[in-house]
């Protein structure tokens, strides 16, 4: 008789341990500061974004796909040609984060890794079409009007794939051997003297 009975209670533990491991396999987490979107096999991306918490999906029909929507930056080097035709080697940094509510359309067009596709050809091609509109000593006189200029520009093209920019600074600008040079001996010869108060 008790053999009977620890048979039945060990495959009712076993039914349990393999019920309980189909349901924990139909869980999944979405940490804070993330958002999930859900990719099902038979109908594509749905349409819904999935907030914080653990939830449930339906086993190999449904995969999340987790975003994270923190503010984080990203640094362009590029180097490129001014009005005046001089080379200018310039970095521009950029903090951006998704518009959560975008994530479908966002995985669709460009997929999880959407910063290295859209926001680095995006960044390259505006910051050499800003540059390119003023010659180097305007881009050294008005580097602040440049820099607005590029923040401007990057917000009207990023909005369009889902992604806020959070200020746009250059944080590196030189130029090419040639321009520097003639740059330093213009200050030594050319500036006049400093005049002596009496």
């Amino acid at each position: 008789m008790a053999v009977k009975v620890f048979e039945s209670v060990g495959k009712f533990d076993l039914a349990l341990a393999v019920a309980g491991g189909v349901v924990n396999s139909a869980l999944y987490n979405v940490d804070a500061g993330h958002r999930a979107v859900i990719f099902d096999r038979f109908h594509g991306v749905q349409d819904i974004v999935v907030g914080e918490g653990t939830h449930f999906l339906i086993l190999w029909v449904q995969k999340p796909i987790i975003f994270d929507y923190h503010s984080r930056p990203c640094n362009v080097p590029v180097i490129t040609g001014s009005k005046d035709l001089q080379n200018v080697n310039i970095t521009l940094r950029i903090p951006f984060q998704p518009v959560t509510s975008q994530f479908p359309h966002i995985f669709t067009s460009t997929g999880e890794d959407y910063d290295e596709h859209v926001l680095l050809s995006i960044m390259t091609k505006i910051l050499k079409l800003v540059v390119v509109r003023f010659d180097a000593g305007e881009l050294i006189t008005q580097r602040e009007l440049v820099s607005k200029q590029m923040s401007n520009d990057l917000m009207e093209r990023t909005a369009t794939f889902g992604l806020i920019l959070d200020g746009v600074s250059l944080t590196y600008l030189t130029f090419g051997k040639e321009f520097t040079a003639l740059m330093i001996f213009n200050i030594v010869f050319l500036l006049p003297p400093p005049q002596k108060s009496l």
